[in-house]
């Protein structure tokens, strides 16, 4: 394991939050001076809530030809580049899924011939790749209403359910997703729930809020990731940063032992600091460890000191606070809500790719992020707000506009922008089939050239629930999430 500059020493903490609500558009905050003990989370039994729909028959492992895409952009990196060496049209499309029971606002995820994916109605949905037909479904639990809380904002309605993306461990063959169930007339629970992949039983189900919190004022909006035999899970506030809310990224053991907590913008009389990364996924290093970005924090002025807000952090699989950097206006950022909105690159040269809502492009060194104003350079981007791709060095970023290409390749380099294009600007973008691929939130799905940004291929697959919707690829197909259905075309070698 690298050796690594930490700025304190944490005790880590143990989770048991109460389920929160948050939508993919907040701002975010960071941590305090010491990490706060948390109280132990309660297990339900692993039954399942309501009997799934299983297939009488073994599901089929693949069309053949294509990858797995078990977790968002598919790796630990995040890099979002399919595998496979597939082409895809959408020109011929595969398959489009029956309506599902809620709003979609993940990446589906693929593995052993299975499209997985959740709603806001607390179901899980495994999907044929064969044909788009339901192999499987489970209801895990009554959503929450966010209507039943006086002052909580947000834009996520009727029901707040499954709003991240989930990640699958094929060595256990199991999903892990985060539900927000309603606990009462007006309160909520978030618990981390694994199913088995084949079936859709439950294997796990453990609720997962620190104490102290206020659940329906909590979203849990980033995806899942795994490492170390832990899932990882990101909170952060709601659209519009009601209430008295803290960003979180909690590490919960995938055997139900205790999580460990991190908690940002802890300091007295702080608030904030969501850890929602425009509902991209923690980024794990070759060494397990945890990369995040954090939002706008409650302190607003030079006097206070650093919260962990606006921030680059690196944590370890049990959450301890490895490194960190932030601008020198970190404050600054939080007033103008300008935080951080992407989760950071991690580039093969060493160097990290920052970028948010302040159009600031920072270059940082993964070995030593430096703290505040550790910069190596800071240039102009563009308003980061759907997470990137990568090849190389070259990073292609969900700007606000429209993706646009940089390529950042060494050291006290300033990045060189490629181009820049007016198509798939605001959700996720991947790499696949000499093309990279966007969806904007209208519905219009594109493939631009690598080299020019040039359209390729564009369609419309109707509206999106989400302002960061994201493709993704696997068995063969390139997937679309529209507002409640899953949208597949061909892949062909």
């Amino acid at each position: 394991m690298r050796t690594h500059r930490t700025r304190r020493s944490l005790i880590p903490a143990v989770g048991a939050l109460a389920a929160g609500l948050v939508l993919a558009g907040c701002s975010g905050s960071s941590s305090t001076a010491t990490a706060t003990t948390h109280a132990v989370p309660t297990t339900r039994a692993a039954t399942s809530p309501s009997s799934p729909t299983v297939p009488t028959a073994p599901v089929p492992s693949g069309r053949g030809g294509g990858a797995d895409w078990t977790t968002y952009n598919v790796d630990g990196a995040r890099t979002g580049v399919d595998p496979s060496g597939l082409r895809y049209s959408l020109s011929s499309p595969a398959w489009t899924s029956p309506t599902l029971d809620g709003a979609l606002f993940g990446q589906p995820l693929v593995d052993g011939g299975r499209v997985v994916v959740a709603t806001e109605d607390d179901t899980v949905y495994a999907l044929s790749a064969t044909d788009g037909a339901v192999d499987w479904s489970t209801h895990l639990a009554t959503p929450f209403d966010p209507s039943t809380v006086a002052g909580l904002c947000g834009n996520i309605r009727p029901t707040v359910g499954i709003t991240s993306t989930p990640v699958i461990d094929p060595s256990r063959d199991e999903v892990f997703v985060v539900d927000d169930e309603a606990v009462g007339a007006r309160s909520s629970a978030h618990h981390l729930v694994g199913l088995d992949l084949a079936t859709g039983h439950v294997l796990l189900d453990e609720v997962i809020d620190p104490s102290g919190t206020l659940p329906p004022f909590e979203l849990q909006r980033p995806a899942l990731a795994l490492t170390d035999g832990r899932v990882v899970v990101g909170f952060g506030g709601n659209d519009g940063d009601c209430g008295d809310y803290h960003g979180y990224v909690v590490s919960a053991p995938e055997d139900g032992s205790p999580p460990a907590a991190f908690e940002v913008s802890s300091l007295p009389g702080d608030s904030q600091g969501a850890v929602w990364m425009g509902g991209g996924a923690p980024v794990v290093d070759a060494e397990g460890d945890v990369w995040v970005a954090s939002g706008n924090g409650n302190f607003q002025s030079p006097g206070n000191s650093f919260d962990d807000s606006d921030a680059v952090l690196e944590l370890s699989p049990t959450m301890a606070l490895l490194q960190y950097f932030a601008p020198v206006h970190w404050y600054r950022d939080n007033a103008l809500d300008l935080d951080f909105s992407l989760p950071p690159t991690l580039l093969p040269n060493g160097l990290v790719l920052a970028v948010g809502k302040s159009t600031t492009g920072y270059v940082l060194r993964q070995s030593h992020l430096g703290g505040v104003g550790g910069q190596l350079t800071a240039t102009p981007l563009c308003f980061g707000h759907g997470p990137s791709a990568q090849v190389g060095t070259t990073v292609y970023l969900g700007c606000s506009t429209g993706i646009a290409a940089v390529r950042v390749d060494a050291p006290g380099a300033t990045p060189t922008v490629l181009w820049r294009a007016t198509n798939g600007g605001g959700g996720g973008v991947i790499v696949a089939g000499g093309l990279v691929w966007g969806i904007d939130k209208s519905g219009t799905v594109v493939g631009l050239d690598p080299s020019t940004g040039a359209v390729v291929q564009q369609t419309s697959v109707g509206p999106e629930a989400t302002d960061f919707p994201s493709p993704s690829v696997g068995d063969g197909l390139l997937l679309v999430p529209s507002t409640d259905r899953v949208h597949a075309f061909t892949g062909t070698g």
